[in-house]
């Protein structure tokens, strides 16, 4: 993952996380999914904005990804479509 709000002169890390996490969701029209905000490690984050989406194939699994801000952090959401879980993958912050 190449993203970073880091400022010049600042040295902050992209740090790998990989567990999973509740993410309330909505579901809009067509294919659309928009996190809206998420728990992790008993503290709710709430999505301020969505920066950059992708996917991706796991075997038979597509794997939606979120890069997303609190205003203060930006963190990689993963959906996995077939098994209906979330996990937290990343966090710049």
């Amino acid at each position: 993952m190449q993203w970073s709000k880091s400022h010049p002169g600042e040295n902050k890390m992209v740090q790998q996380i990989r567990e999973q996490i509740r993410v309330a969701v909505i579901f809009g029209p067509g294919n659309r999914v928009a996190p809206v905000w998420f728990d992790w490690r008993r503290r709710k984050h709430t999505v301020k904005e969505v920066t950059y989406t992708w996917q991706e194939r796991q075997g038979e699994a597509t794997i939606l990804h979120f890069a997303v801000t609190d205003g203060a952090d930006l963190f990689e959401l993963a959906y996995n479509a077939h098994s209906q879980l979330w996990a937290l993958t990343a966090m710049d912050g």
